[in-house]
Protein backbone atom coordinates (compact mmCIF):
# COMPACT_ATOMS: atom_id res chain seq x y z
CA UNK A 1 0.00 0.00 0.00
CA UNK A 2 2.44 2.00 0.83
CA UNK A 3 4.93 1.44 -2.58
CA UNK A 4 1.40 2.62 -4.43
CA UNK A 5 1.03 5.77 -2.43
CA UNK A 6 4.78 6.22 -3.73
CA UNK A 7 3.64 5.77 -7.35
CA UNK A 8 1.21 8.17 -7.00
CA UNK A 9 3.16 10.70 -5.87
CA UNK A 10 5.14 14.22 -8.30
CA UNK A 11 8.75 14.32 -9.21
CA UNK A 12 10.49 17.58 -9.24
CA UNK A 13 9.86 18.38 -12.69
CA UNK A 14 5.77 18.48 -12.38
CA UNK A 15 6.69 19.98 -8.53
CA UNK A 16 8.68 22.60 -10.75
CA UNK A 17 5.57 23.09 -13.10
CA UNK A 18 3.13 23.64 -10.13
CA UNK A 19 5.41 25.91 -8.33
CA UNK A 20 5.32 28.14 -11.87
CA UNK A 21 1.43 28.31 -12.00
CA UNK A 22 1.47 29.21 -8.47
CA UNK A 23 3.76 32.48 -9.15
CA UNK A 24 3.27 33.34 -12.81
CA UNK A 25 -0.29 35.33 -13.07
CA UNK A 26 -1.58 38.62 -14.07
CA UNK A 27 0.15 40.72 -12.17
CA UNK A 28 3.17 40.87 -14.00
CA UNK A 29 1.07 42.73 -16.64
CA UNK A 30 0.79 45.74 -14.28
CA UNK A 31 4.68 46.09 -13.98
CA UNK A 32 6.15 47.02 -17.09
CA UNK A 33 4.85 51.11 -16.83
CA UNK A 34 5.38 51.10 -13.15
CA UNK A 35 8.80 49.96 -13.27
CA UNK A 36 9.28 52.27 -16.50
CA UNK A 37 7.80 55.07 -14.98
CA UNK A 38 9.51 54.76 -11.33
CA UNK A 39 13.07 53.93 -12.44
CA UNK A 40 13.64 53.19 -15.88
CA UNK A 41 15.45 50.69 -17.58
CA UNK A 42 17.50 49.83 -13.92
CA UNK A 43 14.39 48.07 -13.16
CA UNK A 44 15.93 44.82 -14.40
CA UNK A 45 18.15 44.97 -11.38
CA UNK A 46 15.41 45.15 -9.17
CA UNK A 47 14.00 41.85 -10.64
CA UNK A 48 17.25 40.35 -9.95
CA UNK A 49 17.48 41.14 -6.64
CA UNK A 50 13.76 40.22 -5.89
CA UNK A 51 14.35 36.52 -7.52
CA UNK A 52 17.46 36.19 -4.80
CA UNK A 53 14.50 37.45 -2.08
CA UNK A 54 11.87 34.94 -3.33
CA UNK A 55 14.41 32.27 -3.14
CA UNK A 56 15.27 32.64 0.78
CA UNK A 57 12.13 32.86 1.69
CA UNK A 58 10.81 30.05 -0.58
CA UNK A 59 13.23 27.83 1.34
CA UNK A 60 12.18 28.98 4.50
CA UNK A 61 8.47 28.85 3.70
CA UNK A 62 9.09 25.51 3.01
CA UNK A 63 10.71 24.37 6.03
CA UNK A 64 7.80 25.03 7.57
CA UNK A 65 5.47 23.51 5.65
CA UNK A 66 7.71 20.56 6.41
CA UNK A 67 7.70 20.97 10.45
CA UNK A 68 3.93 22.11 10.28
CA UNK A 69 2.20 20.36 7.76
CA UNK A 70 -1.52 21.25 9.69
CA UNK A 71 -4.21 23.44 8.08
CA UNK A 72 -3.83 27.24 8.25
CA UNK A 73 -0.26 27.50 6.94
CA UNK A 74 0.47 31.36 8.42
CA UNK A 75 -1.79 31.18 11.82
CA UNK A 76 0.34 27.92 12.16
CA UNK A 77 3.95 28.32 12.03
CA UNK A 78 3.34 32.26 13.32
CA UNK A 79 1.51 30.40 16.09
CA UNK A 80 4.74 28.28 17.21
CA UNK A 81 6.28 31.65 18.98
CA UNK A 82 3.73 34.37 19.58
CA UNK A 83 0.94 32.26 20.27
CA UNK A 84 -3.01 32.51 18.94
CA UNK A 85 -2.79 36.12 18.40
CA UNK A 86 0.57 36.23 16.89
CA UNK A 87 -1.12 33.37 14.16
CA UNK A 88 -4.05 35.66 13.99
CA UNK A 89 -1.91 38.49 12.93
CA UNK A 90 0.08 37.03 10.51
CA UNK A 91 -3.17 35.05 8.35
CA UNK A 92 -5.16 37.90 8.30
CA UNK A 93 -2.35 40.01 7.03
CA UNK A 94 -1.99 37.72 4.28
CA UNK A 95 -5.06 37.87 3.76
CA UNK A 96 -5.81 41.25 3.69
CA UNK A 97 -2.57 41.22 1.46
CA UNK A 98 -4.93 39.03 -1.40
CA UNK A 99 -7.89 41.18 -1.14
CA UNK A 100 -5.27 44.47 -1.90
CA UNK A 101 -4.30 42.72 -4.67
CA UNK A 102 -6.96 41.28 -6.26
CA UNK A 103 -8.58 45.28 -5.85
CA UNK A 104 -5.63 46.17 -8.44
CA UNK A 105 -6.16 43.09 -10.63
CA UNK A 106 -9.99 44.26 -10.75
CA UNK A 107 -9.05 47.80 -11.88
CA UNK A 108 -6.60 46.42 -14.32
CA UNK A 109 -9.59 44.28 -15.60
CA UNK A 110 -11.46 47.46 -16.14
CA UNK A 111 -9.06 49.26 -17.66
CA UNK A 112 -8.37 46.12 -20.49
CA UNK A 113 -12.59 46.36 -20.55
CA UNK A 114 -12.47 49.82 -21.99
CA UNK A 115 -10.83 48.84 -25.34
CA UNK A 116 -13.87 46.86 -26.28
CA UNK A 117 -16.24 48.98 -24.54
CA UNK A 118 -15.45 52.54 -24.79
CA UNK A 119 -18.41 53.88 -24.14
CA UNK A 120 -18.39 52.99 -20.66
CA UNK A 121 -15.64 54.07 -17.93
CA UNK A 122 -13.00 52.02 -17.03
CA UNK A 123 -14.41 51.67 -13.06
CA UNK A 124 -17.29 51.06 -14.26
CA UNK A 125 -16.18 48.23 -15.88
CA UNK A 126 -14.03 46.88 -13.49
CA UNK A 127 -16.80 46.69 -11.13
CA UNK A 128 -19.00 44.49 -13.40
CA UNK A 129 -16.18 42.16 -13.86
CA UNK A 130 -15.93 41.86 -10.28
CA UNK A 131 -19.10 41.31 -9.02
CA UNK A 132 -19.84 38.91 -11.99
CA UNK A 133 -16.69 36.77 -11.27
CA UNK A 134 -17.83 36.57 -7.22
CA UNK A 135 -21.75 35.54 -8.16
CA UNK A 136 -19.86 32.99 -10.53
CA UNK A 137 -18.36 31.68 -7.41
CA UNK A 138 -21.00 31.88 -4.90
CA UNK A 139 -23.08 29.85 -7.54
CA UNK A 140 -19.71 27.23 -6.94
CA UNK A 141 -18.92 27.54 -10.05
CA UNK A 142 -14.51 27.26 -9.25
CA UNK A 143 -12.47 27.22 -12.46
CA UNK A 144 -11.92 22.84 -13.71
CA UNK A 145 -8.63 21.18 -14.09
CA UNK A 146 -8.96 22.29 -17.70
CA UNK A 147 -9.79 25.73 -16.60
CA UNK A 148 -6.54 25.72 -15.09
CA UNK A 149 -4.31 24.80 -17.86
CA UNK A 150 -5.61 27.54 -19.82
CA UNK A 151 -5.53 30.02 -17.75
CA UNK A 152 -1.59 28.97 -17.87
CA UNK A 153 -1.57 29.24 -21.25
CA UNK A 154 -3.38 32.78 -21.24
CA UNK A 155 -0.51 33.71 -18.81
CA UNK A 156 2.48 32.58 -20.64
CA UNK A 157 1.60 32.80 -24.03
CA UNK A 158 1.25 36.91 -24.18
CA UNK A 159 4.47 37.04 -21.79
CA UNK A 160 6.23 34.92 -24.96
CA UNK A 161 4.67 36.88 -27.78
CA UNK A 162 5.25 40.22 -26.36
CA UNK A 163 8.84 40.11 -25.56
CA UNK A 164 9.70 38.22 -28.99
CA UNK A 165 7.74 41.11 -30.14
CA UNK A 166 9.75 43.66 -28.13
CA UNK A 167 12.70 42.50 -28.60
CA UNK A 168 12.24 42.50 -32.39
CA UNK A 169 12.22 46.18 -31.86
CA UNK A 170 15.40 46.75 -29.39
CA UNK A 171 16.82 49.52 -29.62
CA UNK A 172 19.61 50.22 -27.56
CA UNK A 173 19.52 54.02 -26.96
CA UNK A 174 16.34 53.13 -24.90
CA UNK A 175 18.32 52.24 -22.21
CA UNK A 176 19.86 54.99 -21.76
CA UNK A 177 20.06 56.65 -19.36
CA UNK A 178 20.36 53.34 -17.52
CA UNK A 179 19.08 54.66 -13.99
CA UNK A 180 17.07 58.35 -14.49
CA UNK A 181 16.02 58.13 -11.20
CA UNK A 182 18.85 56.63 -8.98
CA UNK A 183 19.37 53.11 -7.04
CA UNK A 184 17.28 54.36 -4.02
CA UNK A 185 14.70 54.14 -6.56
CA UNK A 186 15.64 50.82 -7.94
CA UNK A 187 15.31 49.07 -4.15
CA UNK A 188 12.01 50.73 -3.85
CA UNK A 189 10.53 49.40 -6.99
CA UNK A 190 11.13 46.27 -5.20
CA UNK A 191 7.54 46.39 -3.69
CA UNK A 192 6.15 46.45 -7.19
CA UNK A 193 8.39 43.66 -7.94
CA UNK A 194 7.43 41.40 -5.75
CA UNK A 195 3.91 41.81 -6.66
CA UNK A 196 4.21 39.12 -9.77
CA UNK A 197 6.11 36.48 -7.36
CA UNK A 198 3.45 36.04 -4.90
CA UNK A 199 1.82 32.73 -5.54
CA UNK A 200 5.22 30.78 -4.22
CA UNK A 201 4.59 30.14 -0.79
CA UNK A 202 1.29 27.81 -1.69
CA UNK A 203 3.68 25.75 -3.65
CA UNK A 204 5.82 25.59 -0.54
CA UNK A 205 3.31 23.35 0.77
CA UNK A 206 3.79 20.03 -1.41
CA UNK A 207 5.74 18.13 0.96
CA UNK A 208 2.85 15.28 0.58
CA UNK A 209 2.27 15.02 -2.89
CA UNK A 210 6.60 14.72 -3.80
CA UNK A 211 8.74 12.24 -3.97
CA UNK A 212 11.66 12.61 -1.84
CA UNK A 213 10.47 15.66 -0.22
CA UNK A 214 12.82 17.37 2.17
CA UNK A 215 15.37 17.06 -0.63
CA UNK A 216 12.70 17.49 -3.72
CA UNK A 217 10.45 20.43 -2.68
CA UNK A 218 13.41 22.92 -1.90
CA UNK A 219 15.10 21.58 -5.57
CA UNK A 220 11.52 22.58 -7.33
CA UNK A 221 11.27 25.65 -5.91
CA UNK A 222 14.68 26.75 -6.88
CA UNK A 223 13.96 25.62 -10.29
CA UNK A 224 10.75 27.30 -10.59
CA UNK A 225 12.05 30.82 -9.08
CA UNK A 226 14.76 30.50 -11.49
CA UNK A 227 12.34 29.65 -14.42
CA UNK A 228 9.78 32.76 -13.32
CA UNK A 229 12.39 34.97 -12.96
CA UNK A 230 14.17 34.99 -16.21
CA UNK A 231 10.62 35.26 -18.07
CA UNK A 232 9.54 38.31 -15.89
CA UNK A 233 13.47 39.78 -16.74
CA UNK A 234 12.97 39.32 -19.95
CA UNK A 235 9.50 40.22 -20.73
CA UNK A 236 10.20 43.40 -18.69
CA UNK A 237 13.46 44.05 -20.76
CA UNK A 238 12.33 43.40 -24.15
CA UNK A 239 9.73 46.01 -23.14
CA UNK A 240 11.96 48.63 -21.61
CA UNK A 241 14.89 48.16 -24.82
CA UNK A 242 12.11 48.50 -27.25
CA UNK A 243 10.00 51.02 -25.80
CA UNK A 244 11.20 55.54 -25.71
CA UNK A 245 10.11 56.41 -21.95
CA UNK A 246 8.06 59.21 -24.25
CA UNK A 247 4.97 56.10 -24.42
CA UNK A 248 5.00 55.38 -20.59
CA UNK A 249 2.29 58.45 -19.48
CA UNK A 250 1.90 56.67 -16.34
CA UNK A 251 2.33 53.66 -13.86
CA UNK A 252 -1.05 52.41 -15.32
CA UNK A 253 -0.04 52.57 -19.25
CA UNK A 254 -1.11 48.91 -20.75
CA UNK A 255 1.14 46.57 -22.12
CA UNK A 256 -1.45 46.58 -25.31
CA UNK A 257 -0.87 50.76 -25.41
CA UNK A 258 3.34 50.30 -25.63
CA UNK A 259 2.79 47.42 -28.56
CA UNK A 260 0.39 49.59 -30.21
CA UNK A 261 3.45 52.59 -30.39
CA UNK A 262 5.81 50.00 -31.51
CA UNK A 263 3.13 47.86 -33.97
CA UNK A 264 0.91 50.73 -35.27
CA UNK A 265 -0.29 48.47 -38.21
CA UNK A 266 -1.06 45.03 -36.74
CA UNK A 267 -4.32 45.91 -34.74
CA UNK A 268 -5.74 42.45 -35.18
CA UNK A 269 -2.26 40.75 -33.11
CA UNK A 270 -2.95 43.86 -30.31
CA UNK A 271 -6.69 42.30 -30.05
CA UNK A 272 -4.97 39.26 -29.77
CA UNK A 273 -3.05 40.12 -26.98
CA UNK A 274 -5.58 42.19 -25.30
CA UNK A 275 -8.03 39.21 -25.28
CA UNK A 276 -5.27 36.59 -24.12
CA UNK A 277 -4.25 39.33 -21.31
CA UNK A 278 -7.57 40.37 -20.14
CA UNK A 279 -8.71 36.12 -20.25
CA UNK A 280 -5.28 35.74 -17.85
CA UNK A 281 -6.71 38.53 -15.79
CA UNK A 282 -10.34 37.21 -15.42
CA UNK A 283 -8.90 33.57 -14.61
CA UNK A 284 -6.55 34.91 -11.93
CA UNK A 285 -9.33 37.18 -10.08
CA UNK A 286 -11.69 34.11 -10.31
CA UNK A 287 -9.67 31.77 -8.74
CA UNK A 288 -8.16 33.80 -6.33
CA UNK A 289 -11.86 34.49 -4.56
CA UNK A 290 -12.14 31.07 -4.56
CA UNK A 291 -9.12 30.49 -2.61
CA UNK A 292 -9.53 33.42 -0.54
CA UNK A 293 -13.16 32.26 0.83
CA UNK A 294 -11.54 29.37 1.78
CA UNK A 295 -8.68 31.44 3.78
CA UNK A 296 -11.38 33.38 5.31
CA UNK A 297 -13.29 30.23 6.25
CA UNK A 298 -10.32 28.69 7.75
CA UNK A 299 -9.11 32.11 9.83
CA UNK A 300 -12.86 31.95 11.03
CA UNK A 301 -12.43 29.09 12.48
CA UNK A 302 -9.74 29.84 14.94
CA UNK A 303 -12.00 32.61 16.80
CA UNK A 304 -15.02 31.37 18.70
CA UNK A 305 -17.50 33.62 17.52
CA UNK A 306 -16.71 33.38 14.20
CA UNK A 307 -16.55 29.36 14.57
CA UNK A 308 -19.73 29.10 15.94
CA UNK A 309 -21.25 30.52 13.59
CA UNK A 310 -19.71 28.44 11.32
CA UNK A 311 -20.64 25.40 13.01
CA UNK A 312 -24.13 26.97 12.77
CA UNK A 313 -24.44 26.95 9.22
CA UNK A 314 -25.16 30.91 9.25
CA UNK A 315 -21.36 31.36 7.50
CA UNK A 316 -21.43 29.05 4.77
CA UNK A 317 -18.90 28.87 1.72
CA UNK A 318 -21.46 31.51 -0.48
CA UNK A 319 -21.45 33.67 2.68
CA UNK A 320 -17.74 33.61 2.61
CA UNK A 321 -17.40 34.16 -0.71
CA UNK A 322 -19.81 37.38 -0.78
CA UNK A 323 -17.52 38.83 2.34
CA UNK A 324 -14.54 38.68 0.15
CA UNK A 325 -16.28 40.41 -2.80
CA UNK A 326 -17.59 43.08 -0.71
CA UNK A 327 -13.74 43.79 1.00
CA UNK A 328 -12.43 43.29 -2.45
CA UNK A 329 -14.86 45.86 -4.00
CA UNK A 330 -13.86 47.95 -0.65
CA UNK A 331 -10.37 48.29 -1.85
CA UNK A 332 -11.04 48.71 -5.35
CA UNK A 333 -12.96 52.12 -4.38
CA UNK A 334 -10.60 53.14 -1.57
CA UNK A 335 -7.81 52.59 -3.50
CA UNK A 336 -7.49 54.72 -6.45
CA UNK A 337 -3.68 55.11 -7.11
CA UNK A 338 -1.55 52.35 -7.85
CA UNK A 339 1.04 52.63 -5.88
CA UNK A 340 -0.88 51.98 -2.84
CA UNK A 341 -2.24 48.90 -4.02
CA UNK A 342 1.59 47.84 -4.27
CA UNK A 343 2.99 48.94 -1.42
CA UNK A 344 -0.23 47.99 1.15
CA UNK A 345 -0.16 44.14 -0.76
CA UNK A 346 3.32 43.90 -0.02
CA UNK A 347 2.96 45.28 3.48
CA UNK A 348 0.55 42.76 4.05
CA UNK A 349 1.80 39.33 2.44
CA UNK A 350 5.58 40.30 3.48
CA UNK A 351 4.22 40.66 7.14
CA UNK A 352 2.73 37.43 7.41
CA UNK A 353 6.21 35.78 5.80
CA UNK A 354 8.25 37.63 8.54
CA UNK A 355 5.97 36.88 11.40
CA UNK A 356 5.93 32.87 10.36
CA UNK A 357 9.83 32.78 9.24
CA UNK A 358 10.85 33.86 12.86
CA UNK A 359 9.56 30.60 14.00
CA UNK A 360 12.27 28.87 12.40
CA UNK A 361 14.58 31.10 14.81
CA UNK A 362 13.20 29.87 17.76
CA UNK A 363 14.19 25.97 16.92
CA UNK A 364 17.73 24.81 18.14
CA UNK A 365 17.74 21.96 15.56
CA UNK A 366 17.57 24.70 12.77
CA UNK A 367 20.46 26.19 14.12
CA UNK A 368 22.37 23.29 14.53
CA UNK A 369 21.82 21.97 10.73
CA UNK A 370 22.63 25.55 9.17
CA UNK A 371 19.18 26.12 7.96
CA UNK A 372 18.79 28.81 9.79
CA UNK A 373 21.60 31.24 7.52
CA UNK A 374 19.11 31.01 4.55
CA UNK A 375 15.88 32.22 7.23
CA UNK A 376 18.24 35.23 8.56
CA UNK A 377 18.82 35.97 4.90
CA UNK A 378 15.32 35.57 3.80
CA UNK A 379 13.73 37.60 6.93
CA UNK A 380 16.55 40.29 6.32
CA UNK A 381 15.54 40.61 2.18
CA UNK A 382 11.92 40.32 3.97
CA UNK A 383 12.23 43.50 6.04
CA UNK A 384 14.03 45.52 2.97
CA UNK A 385 11.25 45.07 0.62
CA UNK A 386 9.02 45.48 3.53
CA UNK A 387 10.70 48.82 4.49
CA UNK A 388 10.36 50.33 1.15
CA UNK A 389 6.82 48.90 1.09
CA UNK A 390 6.27 51.35 4.18
CA UNK A 391 7.87 54.32 2.79
CA UNK A 392 6.17 54.08 -0.17
CA UNK A 393 3.12 54.36 1.43
CA UNK A 394 3.77 56.74 3.89
CA UNK A 395 5.07 59.18 0.82
CA UNK A 396 1.32 58.34 -0.97
CA UNK A 397 -0.27 59.19 2.07
CA UNK A 398 1.30 62.29 3.10
CA UNK A 399 1.40 63.42 -0.61
CA UNK A 400 -2.31 63.23 -0.83
CA UNK A 401 -2.63 65.23 2.29
CA UNK A 402 -0.94 68.08 0.70
CA UNK A 403 -2.68 67.91 -2.42
CA UNK A 404 -5.23 71.19 -2.11
CA UNK A 405 -9.13 69.91 -2.58
CA UNK A 406 -8.41 71.33 -6.74
CA UNK A 407 -5.78 69.11 -7.18
CA UNK A 408 -7.63 65.83 -5.92
CA UNK A 409 -7.76 63.10 -9.12
CA UNK A 410 -10.74 61.54 -9.41
CA UNK A 411 -10.39 57.63 -10.15
CA UNK A 412 -10.83 57.90 -13.54
CA UNK A 413 -7.83 60.31 -13.82
CA UNK A 414 -6.09 58.00 -12.10
CA UNK A 415 -6.28 55.13 -13.17
CA UNK A 416 -6.46 55.54 -16.96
Amino acid sequence: MANLAEKHKIGVATATIIGMNAMIGAGIFTAPAAMASNVGPAGIIAYIFVVIAVWFMAQSLARLAYLFPQEGSFYTYAKQWGGHIAGLVASTAYFAGLLVAMGLLSRVAGLFLADFFPSISPTILGLIALWALVILNMCGMALSELGQHILIVCTVLPLLVTTIICFFHADIHNLTPFMPYGIGNVFKATRIVIFGFFGFESAASLFAIVKNPERNVPKALTYSIIAVGIIYTLFIASIIVSTPSSVFTGPSTKVTDILRAILPNHPWLITAINISILSAIVGTIHSMIWGSSALLITLMKKVKFTHDLIKKNVIDHKIAVFLVGVSICFAYLTLTNMDLFFSITALCIISAFILSMITLLTIKAEWRSGQNIKTLLGIATALLIFYFAAEGLWQELTSSQQETPACVRLPEETMS
